[in-house]
């Protein structure tokens, strides 16, 4: 039976006085479910890290331009020079538009470059960057939160709104920015090879390390991801550095000769976003002190969407411990390239480092 609509009722004049009817069921739309195509296997066809790198069609890197990923990259690519296969690596980065530290693209593109990879890919979302899209998550928070007020016979101005920051337990930053937009690139490289005839096979590495965090901790070396393959394509992740300390990150970035982004000697510890709603309070304060506008914008959206920027802390509080820094210590200088190496490696690998970067690229120490 077709539902009614307005125009189908009759006029209140000539309506029978109603029954009293139970209250209408809230009505859902049911979400698809979705499948994984038959092709795609359960377990890799290979775990050892040469047999991974043969059997690949595409070795897909994913880098940030952090430590990890430059770390990543010199290994992989170390790996597949031996093996003859360096012509299958693709460098791909995922551009964060303003929410990114500066020259974070261009040094990724120079580390692919110096490492010998022809191939070097960036990739963005379509639409509003990353801050834009918590104000348009927010609006479709609300407006959810009023209809399911509405419906249980609530006031809708007093409806509780969902925080609309992205969050440990919802990472939706990395989907909408990262993930999706790379996805478009398997697209992409497996349509350049649909020749095959079947399936093509890439090898998606990844520089997440179990040092990292508990989660990471979990995650397998090498697992199928279902989520990203389909018929057309199948994706094995590959976590090459999962098992390694900091001092081995370090010691193979001096290893390389790879520049290495700035923000690390400031004194972060990660890099991504300058103001990663998963960075500890120091990354995030040395990130208001390094780029005020940016965090000026947060704060910003912390009053447009009425929530702090990460819960227990606001975007205000950043600004304000980074403004009593800036009192007392002044305009910092840039600290010499090599400081949060030395920490890691000694001072005497440090300074070898220091030195070919100078005879290398022209860097100052």
């Amino acid at each position: 039976m077709q539902p009614l609509t307005l125009f189908d009722l009759p006029s209140l004049q000539d309506a029978p006085a109603p029954a009293a009817a139970a209250p209408a069921a809230p009505t859902s739309r049911r979400k698809r479910k979705r499948t994984v195509h038959a092709s795609v296997p359960f377990v890799p066809r290979a775990t050892e890290p040469d047999e991974l790198l043969r059997d690949a069609d595409w070795v897909v890197v994913s880098s940030s331009g952090g430590k990890d990923s430059q770390a990543m990259l010199s290994h992989v690519v170390q790996r597949a020079k031996v093996l003859g296969v360096l012509d299958k690596v693709v460098v791909v980065h995922a551009d964060l538009g303003r929410a990114e530290w500066g020259g974070t693209r261009e040094l990724a593109e120079l580390q692919a470059r110096l490492c010998g990879v022809r191939r070097f890919e960036v990739v963005r979302a379509s639409g509003p960057d990353l801050l834009d899209r918590v104000e348009v998550r927010f609006g479709k928070l609300r407006a959810k939160a009023e209809r399911d007020a509405l419906k249980a016979g609530e006031d809708p101005s007093k409806a509780r709104v969902p925080p609309a920051w992205p969050s440990s337990s919802a990472r939706w930053c990395t989907s909408d920015v990262k993930r999706g937009p790379i996805w478009t690139l398997y697209t992409r490289l497996a349509g350049e090879l649909a020749h095959l005839g079947r399936p093509v096979r890439i090898l998606a590495c990844i520089g997440q390390r179990a040092a990292e965090s508990d989660q990471r901790a979990q995650l397998a070396p090498v697992e199928i991801d279902r989520t990203a393959s389909n018929g057309k394509r199948h994706i094995t992740t590959w976590r090459p550095i999962h098992a390694w300390s900091d001092r081995k990150v370090w010691r193979e970035i001096a290893r390389s000769r790879l520049p290495y982004h700035p923000a690390y000697d400031w004194g972060n510890r990660r890099l991504s976003c300058v103001l990663c709603v998963l960075g500890c309070s120091s990354d995030l304060v040395n990130g208001a002190r390094r780029v005020p506008e940016l965090a000026a914008a947060y704060a910003r959206t912390e009053v447009a969407v009425g929530a702090d920027f990460k819960k227990g802390l606001s975007m205000r509080e950043i600004i304000r411990r980074a403004r009593v820094l800036d009192e007392l210590e002044g305009p910092a200088a840039r600290p010499p390239m090599g400081t949060a190496m030395a920490g890691h490696v000694g001072r005497a690998l440090t300074n070898r480092y220091r030195s070919r970067q100078s005879v290398l690229y022209g860097r100052s120490a």
